[in-house]
């Protein structure tokens, strides 16, 4: 019976490592998405068969750290859970094909993926001819010219690769368990998300501490034939006034109310305005999020989305250039693609050559910028096919674009000196003298950016002033960070790539380290303990330094400057070290984010201690766990049968987080807006947070058939 097991395994075996058929000639393509297929097969045609991997297919496993230490640090990769299928049908496909092409993302993840993809049809079909493709666009030409010249999978591109998971393993893989054991169950460390985190947190710190001095400043309210401008004190007796108070605002206004304005001088000067490169990720993130009120997950994902390929009813086409690229390089074709077309439409708008713009020092340079793939469809041609973010993001990635090969703007700045008693007060305006790149920008440029205004008055005019007053300020402390300062702040310190800078902020989000509020990354008191724990205690990992000195020894790898293993060895082995002392060392700290409640267990009557659970706080048995009573700390009362709104998360497809009432299935109230305590002074249903991209976070109320609900509304976001 063994024998005819064995037998049965190396037919099988034989089988699996079979070679190809001679006659079939189709040659198979692999992509990492669908959409990507599916655009890509439109242009190659019958000759080729074009299949998604749907991401990784080969990883490291999620449940462990999948690193032999003792062997050259190498990775233990294992097929992805609920990959099996897919990795069959690219086999099967193999085997039907005269020839493999890998055309995954052109970085390095992308690089890795086509190895590992490689490797194993490399071994499942012996012989089969296996190359590497890559394209910074996709479009027909893109696409067709990278066919013709295929290449071998870059071994550096997968080196570096492997070295950053190997130690992004060794950080987060053996800090995380420390969290566990000495916190809470769930929490995770990271090289990158913990670097960010501190960050986070110091400027929590230097909020906190700041103190506000109040200062005024006086104004005057002139009329100018029919117009009222507003101007302000510059200089009172041939000095800048200090106003710490209301006291000093009321004696200078004291003073100089009562009194004529004359228009003692106007100052006219120019200044040039020069359009922005075109984008990087990290640019991209950071307009998307100030102008759009997009968050950086967001941006990432619907320009994924643009660059797969969308249908344009007679074609199907990639809108932008890969997006992941810390890059500002335009390639030559489309420098002269887009000089042409502006000389067509903007000629006077248009320079005498194409500007090219240099990368940064720290950049890898290895893709173009972010730019859309043909200038002639323009937001209003897009807009036929493309609604809501997706033209919002097209629009803007367009006009920068656009911009960045057009003329500067200059703008000229009228200053007017108004002498009102022993005061002068100043006004100004700006109007354009050549509108340049601003005949484009739109979603762009800010609201002052894009407006023009005259100063209607003369030197010697009397003016009759209509109104003195004071304005009170207060100094303004640092502000915290929202998801473009972060970016920005991460890509100067040289922490992360283009690819991590959105999947930080949302790891932060999803540890219930960090929350939103009004776009601001604000930390949780979870997120203050674990920093305060691995700052201290790994000062020497979770510091800015150390995780941009990562980051150059990855590009060092890439160029075969340095040998990963040796610098493994160099950080690891003293590291394991500090966190065997820290482990034994560190007090117990769970519970330390607990709260006592008066309420009593109705199981066994002890006291309910409210605590912070993967999806928010609840309320559990501090008899735990002799008892295992636990309920979701109720937000509001149900309107509809007075039950406990509590939080849930959806049983089917993603788990999504909603609001619901806890007399489910009986009642089946839910919002996905969460609520407040506060309740509607109008209906008496309870108001729940709601985003405004203009106003930040607002509570209005949820009732439909309350005119409570756009009241409110209205009035909070005038307010803000």
């Amino acid at each position: 019976m063994a024998a005819s097991k064995s037998t049965v395994k190396k037919s099988r075996a034989r089988k699996e490592e079979s070679p190809m058929p001679p006659e079939k000639a189709r040659t198979l393509v692999i992509v990492e998405s669908p959409a990507k297929a599916r655009t890509i097969e439109k242009y190659l045609g019958s000759k080729f068969r074009v299949l998604a991997s749907n991401g990784q297919v080969i990883d490291l496993p999620k449940s462990r750290l999948a690193v032999d230490i003792e062997h050259n640090f190498e990775p233990e990769y294992i097929t992805v859970r609920g990959k099996a299928d897919k990795l069959k049908e690219l086999t099967e496909e193999a085997r039907r094909s005269n020839a493999i092409v890998l055309a995954s993302d052109p970085d390095r993840e992308g690089e890795a993926i086509a190895y590992q993809i490689g490797k194993y049809l490399g071994e499942k079909v012996k012989g089969i001819p296996i190359s590497r493709v890559t394209f910074n666009e996709i479009t027909k030409p893109a696409v067709q010219k990278a066919m013709a010249s295929p290449r071998e999978v870059n071994m550096s591109l997968v080196e570096a690769q492997k070295a950053r998971r190997v130690i992004d393993r060794l950080v987060g893989y053996t800090l995380s368990p420390l969290l566990w054991q000495k916190v809470k169950s769930g929490l995770s460390a990271g090289r990158v998300q913990s670097v960010a985190l501190k960050l986070i947190c110091d400027r929590e710190k230097e909020v906190e501490s700041f103190v506000p001095e109040e200062y005024w400043t006086v104004e005057a309210q002139i009329r100018a034939h029919q117009h009222l401008l507003k101007a302000d004190l510059a200089l009172l007796d041939g000095s800048k006034p200090a106003i710490p108070n209301e006291a000093a605002a009321k004696a200078i206004i004291a003073r100089l109310s009562g009194k004529e304005g004359l228009v003692i001088g106007i100052q006219a000067s120019d200044r040039t305005v020069r359009p922005k490169p075109p984008f990087t990720t990290s640019t991209l993130q950071q307009t998307a999020a100030n102008r759009l009120g997009f968050t950086s997950t967001k941006t990432m994902k619907v320009a994924q989305q643009l660059y797969e390929g969308v249908d344009l009813g007679h074609q199907r086409l990639g809108l932008i250039t890969y997006m992941r690229t810390d890059s500002t390089r335009i390639s030559e074709t489309a420098l002269q693609e887009t000089h042409a077309w502006l000389a067509q439409y903007f000629p006077s708008e248009t320079p005498d050559a194409p500007i090219r713009y240099a990368a940064a020092s720290s950049s890898q340079d290895a893709h173009e910028a972010v730019r859309p793939t043909r200038v002639d469809i323009t937001p209003d041609e897009a807009a036929r096919y493309l609604k809501g973010e997706h033209l919002k993001l097209y629009t803007l990635i367009w006009e920068r674009f656009v911009a960045s090969q057009m003329k500067p703007a200059v703008i000229r700045t009228h200053t007017a000196d108004i002498q009102i008693g022993d005061g002068i007060f100043r006004t100004s305006a700006s109007t354009f003298v050549e509108e340049g790149f601003y005949k484009v920008i739109r979603l762009g440029a800010s609201k002052e950016e894009r407006t023009s205004h005259t100063l209607p008055v003369r030197e010697g005019e009397h003016l009759h002033v209509e109104k003195i007053h004071g304005v009170q300020h207060f100094t303004q402390g640092p502000s915290r960070y929202t998801d473009a300062t972060l970016v920005r702040t991460l890509e100067e310190l040289g922490i992360g790539r283009p690819s991590t800078y959105a999947p930080t902020i949302e790891t932060l989000i999803e540890r219930y380290y960090v929350q939103r509020d009004k776009r601001q990354l604000v930390p949780t008191a979870l997120g203050k303990i674990i920093n305060e724990i691995l700052s201290t205690n790994f000062p020497e990992v979770i510091n800015t330094r150390f995780t941009a000195e990562m980051e150059s020894m990855l590009d060092q790898v890439e160029e075969q400057k340095v040998d990963w293993v040796s610098e493994m060895k160099k950080f690891f082995f003293p590291f394991r070290d500090k966190l065997a002392r820290v482990m034994e060392e560190l007090k117990d700290m769970h519970g330390i984010l607990d709260e006592k409640t008066s309420e009593v267990c109705p199981k066994c009557g002890r006291p309910l201690v409210k605590k912070l659970g993967r999806f928010g706080y609840f309320l559990s048995c501090s008899g735990y766990p002799e008892c295992t009573f636990s309920k979701s700390v109720p937000l509001a009362r149900c309107p509809k049968c007075g039950g406990d709104i509590v939080p849930r998360v959806t049983t089917k497809g993603r788990r999504k987080k909603f609001y619901g009432c806890s007399n489910y299935p009986e009642c089946d109230f839910m919002t996905l807006y969460k609520p407040t305590e506060a309740a509607c002074p109008h209906c008496g249903w309870f108001l729940v947070e709601k985003y405004d991209r203009k106003s930040g976070t607002i509570k209005v109320c949820i009732n439909p058939d309350c005119d409570h609900l756009h009241a409110s509304e209205e009035k909070q976001k005038e307010e803000h």
